[in-house]
Parts: C-alpha cells; sequence; structure tokens
C-alpha cells in the first residue's frame, strides 16, 4: 500500500553584515524509481538567485544555486511531496549463489561495484573487520540477509543515538569506540563492516517519515519527545542509511540507527559512495571568519491524505 509524504527542509545561514557566496550544490530532489514518484517539488532560494539542474556523477539531482547579489542571511527552501511504494528488504529474493555468505561477485559486478568495495578509512579497517567478523560463526557459512541484519540490529541495541551540530562524520573507530553517534556515523560504520566482508555498500541520505510526529506539532522538540519515547530517530532532521548490493536483490536497503529494512518510511534523496559527496547544501563566501553567526535547519514530514495531494508535477523552478 502506498503513501503520500510531504517534506519541507529550511537551512539558514545567518552573517553579521552582508557577504558574497560562491556556488552552491543543493541536494535535496527525491531519486524517483519505481517505488517512489515524485509529485510535486519546488526550491526556493534567498537572495534571489539563478538555479541550474544536473545530474552528479551518482546520478542525483542536483541545484546549482548562484545568489546574485551580497546578503546578510542565505536561505534555502526545499519542499516536495512524493508517493511511496515501499519494497521491503525480505520481499527481494537473493540470487542462489549469493544466499549465504561469504560469497563472490560476478566478474562484471566486480567491476561495476569497484567503487563501492573499498573501505574509505584504512586506519580503522582492523577495528572494524574484528568488530565485523563477531557477526558470522566461526568457519561456517550462514544466510548474507541474515548477516547483514544482525549487524543492523545489534547497532540499533547497542549504540546510541546522539544528534551532533558539527559539520561531518565521526571515524568509523571512534563511533565503535565510543558506541554512539548520528545517523551519518551508523551508516559509515556499517557501509566500513559491509565492505570489509567483501560487499559493495553506498551512502543513502534523505529523510525519514516518524508517525509519532502526525499526532503532534512537527517542531525540533516534538522530535526530539518523539526519540527520548524510544520513537523514530533521525526525525526532525535529514537523514542516513545505506545499500548493500545482494545479487538478485539489486541494492537493499538497512538504517541501522532504527533497525529499519525498508518500507516507507525512508525518502532517499542522494546516493553516493562517501558521506562527504552528500552533504545537502555546500559552498563557500567570502567574509572575515567573525562574520558568520552560525545556521539553523527545520525539516518536516508529515503524511497526507490522498484527498489533497497535488495533481500535476510542476518543473523545479528557477527561483
Amino acid at each position: 500500500m502506498s503513501v503520500i509524504l510531504e517534506v519541507r527542509h529550511v537551512t539558514t545561514y545567518l552573517y553579521a553584515r552582508p557577504v558574497r557566496f560562491s556556488t552552491h550544490r543543493v541536494l535535496f530532489r527525491p531519486r524517483a524509481a519505481h517505488d517512489i514518484r515524485v509529485l510535486d517539488a519546488a526550491l526556493e532560494v534567498s537572495p534571489a538567485s539563478s538555479v541550474r539542474w544536473i545530474h552528479d556523477v551518482f546520478s542525483n539531482s542536483v541545484a546549482l544555486v548562484d545568489p546574485i547579489e551580497p546578503a546578510a542571511e542565505l536561505r534555502f527552501t526545499a519542499s516536495f511531496t512524493i508517493e511511496h511504494q515501499g519494497v521491503l528488504n525480505h520481499e527481494l529474493p537473493i540470487a542462489p549463489e549469493a544466499e549465504l555468505y561469504p560469497f563472490t561477485y560476478s566478474a562484471d559486478e566486480q567491476i561495476d561495484l569497484s567503487g563501492f568495495m573499498q573501505m574509505q578509512y584504512p586506519d580503522d579497517s582492523a577495528a572494524v573487520r574484528e568488530w565485523a567478523a563477531q557477526f558470522q560463526p566461526p568457519g561456517a557459512a550462514m544466510q548474507t540477509r541474515e548477516l547483514l541484519a544482525r549487524i543492523n540490529e545489534a547497532m540499533r541495541r547497542h549504540f546510541s543515538y546522539a544528534a551532533r551540530e558539527a559539520v561531518g562524520t565521526q571515524r568509523p573507530a571512534l563511533t565503535l569506540q565510543t558506541k554512539a553517534g548520528t545517523c551519518r556515523d551508523f551508516a559509515l560504520l556499517m557501509m566500513e563492516a559491509a565492505r570489509s566482508l567483501g560487499m559493495a555498500a553506498r551512502f543513502v541520505s534523505g529523510y525519514i517519515y516518524d508517525p509519532a510526529l502526525d499526532r503532534s506539532e512537527s517542531t525540533p522538540s516534538s522530535a526530539q519527545a518523539s526519540r527520548d519515547a524510544g520513537g523514530t530517530l533521525g526525525s526532525g532532521a535529514t537523514h542516513a542509511w545505506l545499500h548493500v548490493f545482494l545479487p538478485g536483490a539489486g541494492w537493499v536497503p538497512f538504517d541501522p540507527t532504527n533497525s529499519l529494512f525498508g518500507g516507507t518510511d525512508l525518502i532517499r534523496v542522494a546516493i553516493t559512495r562517501t558521506p562527504e559527496q552528500a552533504a545537502p547544501v555546500s559552498g563557500s563566501w567570502d567574509g572575515m571568519a567573525q562574520d558568520f553567526l552560525g545556521m539553523n535547519v527545520e525539516v518536516q514530514v508529515r503524511r497526507l491524505d490522498a484527498a489533497i495531494v497535488p495533481t500535476a508535477m510542476p518543473a523545479c523552478p528557477a527561483t
């Protein structure tokens, strides 16, 4: 059964005086496919800017934004409505040769997947390999999906979610040491763990729908209340998870923050090789360091009734 979801994402940068801006890359438009259909999408930018759209090396839709004049505030307001069909991990059969781990990709798959099989942090590889090895019985084969499910579930049970305002993703070794991190940290650690096991994995960023927020005001405080009550982690902000390539099933989603395996709650926007390539907004400005006063991010995700779904999908405006 499909659901209709609406997302509004506002990112605001504040400065002490008007400054000039370089081209900013904005990743917000969902990746449409057989399970997600984009019904409506819009991007508004203040101050007035020129906007052009491209596909990056991963075929993500990227808006290149060039603010025309200096300003003391730079604001991106992204909004979209999607129909989400939701494909569950367990409904996707794996090819017989990959049902049991360990398995080997075909020669063609190894060529196509090579960029997603190399570990990103070589210095952390020993710690990651040792941690990942505990989920497989010594000297015995096991179901490939079960192995990944064990890692996914272990992170949800034994790692603590801790929202962090600082930009970037912490190293996998630090996540293992502290047993804490953000959704981006958890996605990176499991991605590196899958790669250490010889599987191809890629980073996914987007949004997550929390039904609890439909029953209250969709504000940062209500999102925190939902997390405190043991609800969906990562709601009220951008979210991150990963895909692992399993022959026969293709790219399969895993959300170690919430121990999810797909469904209709994960709304993908960007798919990349590294977390840094999936930044929702990236760019620079020209001014003194003390001119920067801070930034604010607001994300709201809610479910819509079919009666109020947009009937047409306009092109993303160049505002």
